[in-house]
């Protein structure tokens, strides 16, 4: 590992929390870092391609007196620290312990929290936080009375949920942007879960009654099983009731086109409540059907409650165990799922699950159909391995039910292949996935949306995988599969540009990814609005990439642009904007702008510093880059003052001899330089370059900063021959 360190990070809790731990270490050790960042340099050092090795204490502490050599030395010996934050860790004197240890080793600014349970700030009972996160450390080791700010990943209900949580922990230990790593899970494969409306898929507006007609048929054909005369004639009123609500005065305006499909919604569900509660089965079964229609607009807020309904209604009809009770519960946990309800949609699918068990036995594809959403659940929250058993009975039942070769276990397939991908199995995938591909193609047809899917899921596996010429033809026939088969302005249409664009980006083909994107743009806009964060993502794509190709003027003005967006959407402090305003700063440096590269770099120190506090590595950063900047000007006084502020954060919060307290140490040398203190700035200037030339995770500009500076330094001291032993190194390769 990078630094010396022996491991990534060293997990704290307490052994209450022992689930929590051992989830987070098994998806720490097992997630693939995004190709395109394995071996740039963030602020963590080069970014490596896993996470691991973490240290998980497995041994309970209670007789204990002391930490003991072993945690202290594994303490000391990681790069980072993961506490796992409850009331059982805020009162657990051996998880304040751990923190206590890790701050008077100097890396304060290197721990992180997961919030499992309780809150922040909250009572005594409910406090999640120990006080050694909650105080600042003294000179003397001991906690101060000085509160500091936690940087939280928070998996509670309804906060970031189990995967981002993880994600935003994988962040910071690494250095990069949440927004870098949660761009891989956006290209990665389409909507795994298939929202149950027949004839529409997810975000898909409603075209015609017809629409709806096909999804009760297979409603009606679900429910024949038991009740073949009865349900019937309740598809056939429901039928009756959806196309006369969809009913247009003019059909040939209505062919193809979208209508206002959410007003007819709206008032077909008030209808439905007031109409039918002389008829309570058919009233259910509207219900469920106006749920799953809300479901396939994203209307989740309205579609919950509907399902719900329908649930509360079919158990007042029929009883707790009942195959529409079970379909009912099922299709809540679906909706729930798509929400983000992970606790509750995982109880539904369970009692769907074990009802489905009960009255149909364990062999119905039904049964498989529960099965494959419950690992959906799973999966969302971060659980693979628990997923993995789920997917493969699921994918016997089929098999058993359907044979070898059918679209429900190609389905399957390509869910078991992206789990085990999941879980760091790279070798298993791909194979799969050229089978369900296959199978699909036998199945289907050359032209079909879950060949679509398929094909982008391989397509996905292989980029990471490296394989970027195939990968790309992949998610070129992908792309043109979904455009004969959607309108052109479709979401799933923007995503497949989004995978043509980003695999041709990292590929280096700059001119081919160069359309692509300007493509996606034009239809985020369209679908999304004019400004929206996914529009702004996409314009910053493409300003780096006209960057790349040394269209400089061009990528500046594009990143101004999605500056201003972020700015709109988002809010003047957030650090999306900070990282907007550096990256622009930075280009405007290059380009000899410093009236704009300074404007900048204030803006960007002031965003990072009400968000961070002052004692923050990435608000030293920020300093450094505006001294920078001043030194460029000649402005050497605030230069010296800022560089030299800087120096003293990295100090107090990075690893001795760290290269980015070397690359502040720089810039104050440079400013005294200026001010013609030679002796001083030469003292600065070699400890500087000692420290950059030998870290190779010091950025090859700062090494060569360094050492230009103390070319110049010389030769403005009259000492030439000094001056000529460090222009030799500028021209090395």
């Amino acid at each position: 590992m990078s630094d010396g360190f022996k491991y990534r990070a060293f997990i704290s809790y307490s052994h209450t929390d022992e689930k929590w731990a051992t989830w987070l270490h098994k998806a720490l050790e097992t997630y693939r870092v995004p190709k395109y960042l394995v071996g740039t340099v963030a602020d963590g050092g080069p970014v490596p391609a896993r996470i691991g090795p973490i240290f998980r204490d497995r041994d309970e502490l209670s007789t204990a007196t002391n930490l003991g050599d072993t945690l202290t030395e594994a303490l000391k010996d990681s790069a980072c620290q993961i506490v796992i934050c409850s009331p059982a860790a805020a009162q657990s004197h051996w998880t304040n312990e751990e923190i206590l240890t890790f701050k008077r080793f100097g890396r304060s600014d290197r721990i992180f929290c997961l919030i499992v349970d309780g809150e922040p700030g909250g009572s005594a009972d409910e406090e999640c936080f120990p006080p050694a996160l909650i105080y600042e450390i003294g000179d003397d080791g001991e906690l101060t009375d000085q509160r500091g700010e936690p940087i939280a990943a928070d998996a509670r209900k309804g906060k970031d949920n189990k995967h981002n949580a993880k994600l935003k922990l994988i962040a910071g230990m690494l250095g990069v942007g949440f927004d870098s790593l949660r761009q891989r899970e956006q290209h990665r494969r389409q909507k795994r879960l298939a929202v149950l409306a027949a004839a529409s898929v997810a975000g898909m507006a409603i075209t015609s009654g017809l629409a709806v007609t096909a999804y009760l048929a297979r409603i009606e054909a679900e429910e024949q099983r038991n009740r073949a005369q009865i349900e019937a004639e309740t598809a056939r009123q429901t039928t009756d009731f959806m196309v006369g609500l969809f009913e247009v005065s003019d059909p040939s305006e209505a062919l193809g086109n979208t209508i206002t499909a959410r007003e007819i919604l709206d008032k077909g569900a008030v209808r439905i409540e007031t109409e039918l509660t002389d008829q309570l089965e058919i009233q259910a079964t509207l219900m469920e059907t106006m749920g799953t229609v809300y479901t396939s607009l994203g209307l989740y807020d309205s579609a919950i409650p509907l399902v719900q309904k329908s649930l509360d209604q079919r158990r007042t009809l029929f009883g707790d165990e009942h195959l529409l009770v079970a379909q009912s519960l099922d299709h809540l946990g679906v909706v729930q799922t798509l929400k983000a309800g992970y606790e509750e949609a995982e109880q539904h699918l369970r009692d769907a699950l074990a009802q489905r068990r009960t009255l149909l036995g364990s062999s119905a594809p039904e049964v498989a159909e529960t099965m494959r959403n419950l690992a959906y659940v799973l999966t969302e929250r971060g659980e693979f391995g628990e997923a993995e058993p789920l997917l493969r009975e699921s994918l016997q039942i089929r098999r058993s039910v359907f044979g070898e070769k059918h679209p429900d276990v190609a389905q399957i397939l390509e869910e078991l292949a992206l789990n085990l991908f999941d879980q760091g199995d790279f070798d298993s995938p791909a194979p799969l996935l050229r089978e369900a591909v296959a199978m699909r193609r036998e199945t289907q047809g050359e032209l079909h949306p879950g060949l679509a899917e398929a094909i982008n899921n391989l397509g996905f596996v292989l980029a990471e995988a490296g394989e970027l010429e195939e990968a790309e033809a992949l998610y070129l026939e992908a792309l043109a599969m979904k455009r004969q088969l959607l309108e052109d302005t479709h979401p799933e249409v923007a995503m497949g540009l989004s995978n043509v664009a980003y695999v041709r980006h990292i590929k280096g083909d700059y001119d081919a990814a160069e359309p692509i994107y300007k493509e996606l743009i034009g239809l985020q806009k369209e679908l999304l609005g004019e400004k929206h964060p996914d529009v702004a993502s996409s314009m910053n794509n493409l300003a780096f990439l006209y960057y790349a190709k040394g269209d400089r003027a061009v990528a500046i003005e594009l990143a101004g642009e999605a500056l201003d967006m972020r700015r709109t959407v988002l809010g003047d402090e957030h650090p999306e904007v900070a990282q907007s305003f550096n990256t622009i700063a930075m280009w405007s440096l290059e380009e000899g702008d410093y009236t704009t590269a300074e404007s900048m770099l204030r803006r960007s120190l002031e965003i990072n510093t009400n968000m961070l506090g002052e004692e923050h590595p990435d608000v030293a950063s920020s300093m450094t880059l505006l001294a920078n900047s001043l030194i460029d000007q000649e402005r050497f006084d605030e230069a010296y003052d800022l560089a030299s502020t800087a120096r003293q954060v990295f100090a107090g919060t990075l690893p001795e001899g760290h290269w980015r307290t070397a690359v502040a140490v720089s810039a104050e040398g440079a400013a005294l330089a200026g001010q013609r203190q030679f002796e001083e700035a030469e003292e600065l200037l070699v400890e500087s370059y000692s420290v950059l030339s030998q870290d190779s995770s010091a950025l090859p500009i700062f090494v060569r900063e360094a050492t230009e500076r103390l070319v110049s330094l010389y030769e403005e001291w009259g000492k030439s021959e000094k001056a000529a032993e460090y222009s030799v190194l500028l021209r090395e390769p």
